[in-house]
């Protein structure tokens, strides 16, 4: 039976699925990061609440492919927020690589997005990875610009937790975001944040409007490791001037949270948001190259507008 005809799917990915999920990412992220050299690196398995997180947020788009014994050999978590497209994680197994099954999946990907009507579709890879800039640019993907992964750690100081936002704020956050990208909605990744208790929604107000929001999470990513690192996942700020108020309004959150650290992924399209990260104190910590789908590319707030979109985990 030729490779392509042992595989099965594609098949919703539901939270039974999550063990054997993780074991596939592990495995394929670890073998992609010693076959470029990093032979010390072992990508740990994820927390299995983050993927329920992920699997939810995709909603009918987290998909899978199984062999002929119903093992899962591929997955791709196929995400739209409202006009926005993006596929992540995804991954086959080390021992199926080389079959075709890695296009297949992103071209599923691609097909269920063009369904849908979104106006931008993309994806994340390692930049140093020239196989994988390959595989995507023959699928019709063309590099953008990088999103830097930047870090700040905090002192011992203490502050109170934030109050929990009011129905009426995740409302004008999302008439934020519709105000610097019109169609993109991230209604369902906050929601899901907020009922699974993942993390908080952080506003900035200025003359009693949303000038500024950063939804973010607490919990530990990787399975085992303690919670001490707040993560950014999206954010939206009217000005540069909000930017940089909304930066010092999270650590008074990561203090709440009992977090050590503040992790930004910033899309270096925006400059200038970039260099008040630097300013801040925050460090570079690792870098990804954007990719949009061509034809499908992501069109930045006009003005001073700033809006980070997270196409990982």
């Amino acid at each position: 039976m030729p490779p392509r005809e042992r595989v099965r799917g594609p098949v919703a990915a539901t939270a039974d699925d999550i063990e054997r999920i993780n074991r596939v990412f592990s495995e394929a992220f670890t073998d992609r990061y010693q076959r470029d050299g990093m032979s010390g690196v072992r990508v740990p398995m994820l927390n299995p609440a983050i993927w329920r997180f992920s699997i939810a947020a995709a909603g009918e788009g987290a998909l899978l492919w199984r062999d002929t014994n119903d093992e899962i050999i591929a997955f791709n978590l196929v995400h739209q927020s409202g006009a926005e497209g993006w596929m992540g994680p995804l991954a086959v197994r080390p021992a199926r690589q080389g079959e075709g099954i890695g296009g297949l999946i992103v071209r599923t990907g691609i097909e269920r997005l063009e369904q849908a009507g979104v106006r931008v579709i993309g994806l994340e890879t390692m930049p140093r990875t020239v196989e994988n800039i390959g595989f995507y640019s023959r699928l019709g993907f063309r590099p953008e610009h990088l999103t830097v992964s930047l870090s700040r750690e905090l002192d011992g100081r203490r502050a109170a937790a934030p109050a929990a936002p009011r129905e009426s704020g995740i409302q004008a956050c999302q008439a934020l975001v519709e105000a610097l990208a019109p169609g993109v909605d991230f209604s369902r990744e906050i929601g899901l944040t907020l009922e699974g208790g993942l993390g908080d929604l952080t506003l900035l107000s200025e003359r009693g409007s949303v000038a500024a929001f950063a939804l973010w999470h607490s919990a530990p990513l990787a399975e085992g490791r303690p919670a001490d690192e707040l993560r950014v996942l999206k954010l939206a700020a009217r000005s540069l001037h909000a930017f940089r108020l909304l930066l010092e309004t999270l650590e008074t959150a990561a203090r709440g949270a009992k977090a050590h650290r503040i992790a930004i992924r910033c899309q270096t399209a925006y400059r200038a948001a970039y260099g008040a990260l630097l300013d801040a104190g925050y460090r570079v910590h690792w870098t990804d190259l954007r990719m949009t789908l061509d034809g499908r590319r992501e069109t930045p707030p006009t003005g001073e507008g700033i809006l980070f979109s997270n196409w990982e985990i």
